[in-house]
């Protein structure tokens, strides 16, 4: 496709990657004059109205978000037999170019990569979805060391792990213990995803390696994730907590969402040394690389090399130093004539007015302006000496929720980083408080759209609905919140409910019972009656007699569940063959060929007899299917 123009607008320049879905270019819009990236589905799969829809359902998942470390998608359309989506473009590589380059990377870059990555997931399950694909070739790191997600709302079918393909089996490194087992799938998946990605981060290698799928799906069932430090001796025991509490094979022991182990992820971290964060894993591929041109181009600067310290105008580099001493000196000009001498104190008059012109010029164009310092991410304190060293002001502080940015720390400044205003002029700043948390109401014995109205009004979300049999809650009331009542969480969490079924109902057996019969007995028991459309043969049961129902007979059901009856059309009746003189051995195979049993009456003259004289239906007539025929064998 490169050189081609999708929908007169898309200029495709060249191929990124190749997926087993769709294949990536970088493009460029034509009438915004800005480099994007442009998925475009495989021909062969966009007959397929299911990919299709999974496809766009990832425009429109992302749509929902507006978070900086996600791929952000601007356009969605179809340009022939090609459906595409108009990406941002991020120039950099993927976690896996930099596992593959870097082996285990230290303690500090794995959680600069993490956090971001948990942050960008936290804003998803917020609004409602799961990423369910999350690995490493998903994880997108900018040359600028910007970590962004990428591949949001792609649900890919579980059974395509029996697929043996490297791309599959890398995916089912990724899959948590329930979506092998049946494939439900809630934001803890991809809580476990980060788990696995956090200790290949920290070990250089996958926790459960096997020759095939199978055998690695085998062990994310039945074995733990093992902790980092047994493959990398010395490591914190702070990153074995972080990961055992993402991969712990129960869901309900996992945090509940990206939100709580972002949180658990910084506290973790806040409690490791210096030393501990930049200690060096034996498994780092780079721990002998001094010379600069190993490094491959597809690695981060910021990832591999520590950033220079800036050098003070005032304080010129040795080099820059001398550099004048190197210069010839200027050719001698002309000679002029001498002119008439002015006197000294002309010459100073001159001087010091060109001094102040210069100085009132300067003055109005820049000296009167100093530009806002860098203030985020710094605390309040921090920010005033900052200012103050720029000699501007502290002014107004407000204070605002982050998920992002830790408690007490600078989210904003008004005006922004880099901003020319006059000195003395005071910068307005906003602190952060943290993320915002609210307590789960007390939910539990209210109805359904009022245990759901609450939630909103708490700034929570209702989230995924199960019912269950209960004692003791009326039906269509809440039995349990999970997160349980009074927890305390995250404004936007979604909160689980379980809805009462009311009191179990053992289902009574109608099965022989005639229709009026079966509907009484069924709705004195609180549960309502549905007619099959169709009716059945049965030898067993007459015509209008109940042959089957469902549930079964001992089933439990909730009152005002619906049984369903299926009715008995009675036996089938079918044609007797006629067997008066045929051999036994004939009438026997022609009479149980058509359905019927077969019963010899052969008396005293016909103990030797082999020949049928008479059957107890004549040949011709009709008897039920299954039904017993005898014969007379004289």
């Amino acid at each position: 496709m490169v050189g081609q123009v999708l929908d007169g607008r898309y200029r495709v320049d060249a191929r990124i990657a190749v997926g087993g879905m769709a294949t990536v270019y970088r493009a460029v819009d034509t009438r915004l004059d800005r480099v994007l990236a442009l998925k475009v589905m495989h021909p062969s799969l966009a007959v397929d109205a299911s990919f299709v829809e999974r496809f766009i359902r990832e425009a429109k998942s992302v749509a929902r978000l507006a978070h900086p470390n996600v791929v952000q998608v601007f356009d969605q359309g179809t340009d022939g037999s090609y459906v595409y989506l108009a990406m941002e473009y991020v120039a950099g590589c993927t976690l896996r170019d930099v596992l593959r380059e870097r082996g285990a990377l230290q303690p500090r870059a794995a959680l600069d990569i993490l956090e971001p990555v948990l942050a960008a997931l936290g804003a998803a399950h917020r609004a409602g979805f799961v990423h369910r694909d999350m690995k490493p070739e998903n994880v997108l790191i900018g040359d600028d060391g910007r970590v962004k997600v990428a591949d949001f709302g792609l649900v890919r079918a579980v059974d395509t792990v029996t697929n043996t393909t490297g791309t599959v089996l890398g995916t089912v490194s990724y899959l948590a213990p329930e979506q092998i087992e049946n494939g439900t799938a809630d934001p803890r998946v991809d809580v476990y995803a980060c788990g696995v990605m956090l200790y290949e981060m920290l070990t250089g290698d996958k926790p459960h390696d096997g020759d095939s799928p199978a055998v690695i799906l085998y062990k994310h069932l039945h074995e733990d994730v093992p902790p980092p430090s047994a493959a990398v001796p010395g490591l914190a025991y702070e990153l074995d907590e972080m990961v055992a509490a993402a991969t712990a094979r129960t869901p309900e022991i996992r945090p509940y969402d990206a939100v709580a182990l972002l949180a658990q992820v910084r506290d973790g971290r806040g409690r490791l040394s210096e030393d501990q964060l930049d200690a060096v894993p034996p498994q780092a591929l780079a721990a002998g690389h001094d010379n600069a041109d190993d490094r491959t181009s597809v690695i981060p600067r910021a990832l591999t090399t520590p950033r220079p310290l800036p050098v003070n105008e005032d304080e010129a580099p040795e080099a820059e130093l001398h550099r004048t001493s190197r210069l010839a000196s200027p050719p001698p000009g002309p000679r002029r004539r001498p002119g008439p001498r002015r006197g000294p104190m002309t010459i100073v008059v001159a001087v010091l007015l060109a001094l102040g012109l210069g100085t009132g010029i300067w003055y109005i164009n820049s000296g009167q302006f100093t530009e806002v310092p860098p203030l985020l991410d710094k605390t309040q304190a921090q920010a005033e000496d900052r200012l103050a060293d720029a000699g501007l002001e502290l002014g107004k502080v407000e204070h605002a929720y982050s998920d992002t940015v830790e408690r007490g720390r600078i989210i904003s400044s008004d005006p922004e980083a880099g901003t020319r205003i006059r000195g003395n002029d005071a910068v307005g700043v906003t602190v952060s408080d943290g993320p915002e948390t609210v307590r789960v109401p007390a939910l539990a014995g209210r109805k359904l759209a009022e245990a759901r109205s609450l939630l909103k009004q708490d700034g929570l979300e209702p989230g995924m609905v199960t019912r269950e049999f209960s004692e003791d809650v009326p039906r269509g009331s809440v039995v349990a919140a999970r997160p349980a009542d009074g927890t305390k969480v995250r404004a936007g969490t979604a909160v689980a409910l379980v809805v009462s079924k009311g009191s179990p109902i053992d289902v009574p057996d109608v099965a022989g019972e005639d229709e009026a019969d079966a509907r009484a007995e069924l709705e004195d028991a609180g549960l309502k009656v549905r007619i099959a459309a169709e009716r059945v043969n049965s030898s067993e049961f007459d015509k209008g007699q109940v042959v089957k129902q469902s549930p079964d007979p001992g089933g439990r059901a909730a009152d005002g569940d619906t049984v369903t009856l299926t009715l008995s059309k009675g036996p089938e009746m079918i044609e007797v063959p006629d067997v008066v003189g045929d051999s036994v051995d004939e009438a026997r195979q022609a009479l149980e060929g058509v359905g019927f049993e077969v019963d010899e009456d052969r008396g005293l003259l016909g103990l030797f007899g082999d020949t049928v004289k008479g059957q107890s239906v004549e040949g011709g007539e009709t008897a039920p299917k299954g039904s017993t025929i005898t014969i007379e064998i004289r």
